[in-house]
């Protein structure tokens, strides 16, 4: 049997029968929607520390349940439906990655992390660029750590997912798409968590 003469629908079925030439077809045809889903989020699961080799075994598995179960008379065309099926796998995993690392984060925030940059990311998030901003007479690590265990009591479960992401490098956006929250949620955490940061600077 010539395969390359089948066209989609047939190759379905035929993977639908356990065919594994067909799938592989289909997978040769169709492996630039992985490399395009792939750099969608390679750089959001690298900020998350989610392993490259992993999100790709993710979208391994999208592609091939789209595959498994495509049905030509109920769905849109195939590389349509496997572009959703790869993305929606992927945006799962994102997810998940962003929860482990906000558990972790709740647990122990890094000191280094803030640290070994000069407290910038904690600086852009209260910052009014204030050439007499508090936080550039922290210079001692253990200022530091006094200051994020002040942070991290002061503020709820929710501030401090946020915040954790914040600092982070993690964007509106990004923080919404994690926590599964819209932008104005995101932003009026930011705002609550900005007071509640100046006013322990202020008491120090």
């Amino acid at each position: 049997m010539n395969y390359d003469e089948l066209n989609d629908s047939e190759l379905i079925s035929m993977i639908h029968e356990s065919s594994e030439e067909a799938k592989d077809l289909l997978f040769a045809k169709y492996k630039y929607i992985i490399d395009i889903e792939m750099k969608k989020y390679s750089s959001m699961a690298k900020l998350l520390g989610y392993d490259y080799n992993d999100l790709m075994q993710d979208a391994l598995v999208g592609f091939s349940d789209a595959l498994n179960s495509y049905r030509d008379d109920r769905y849109a065309a195939l590389s349509s439906f496997i572009t959703l099926c790869v993305d929606r796998k992927l945006q799962v995993s994102i997810q998940k990655a962003g929860r482990k690392k906000n558990k972790l984060l709740n647990e122990s925030l890094s000191l280094e992390h803030v640290s070994n940059q000069s407290a910038s990311p904690l600086m852009d998030l209260i910052s009014d660029n204030n050439k007499n901003d508090p936080l550039e007479n922290i210079l001692k690590e253990e200022d530091f750590k006094e200051l994020l265990d002040k942070i991290k009591n002061s503020l709820s479960k929710s501030e401090y997912e946020v915040y954790s992401l914040m600092i982070n490098g993690l964007k509106y956006d990004e923080i919404a798409n994690l926590l599964d929250k819209n932008l104005k949620q995101v932003d009026n955490t930011i705002q609550r968590v900005k007071t509640k940061i100046k006013k322990i600077l202020q008491e120090r």
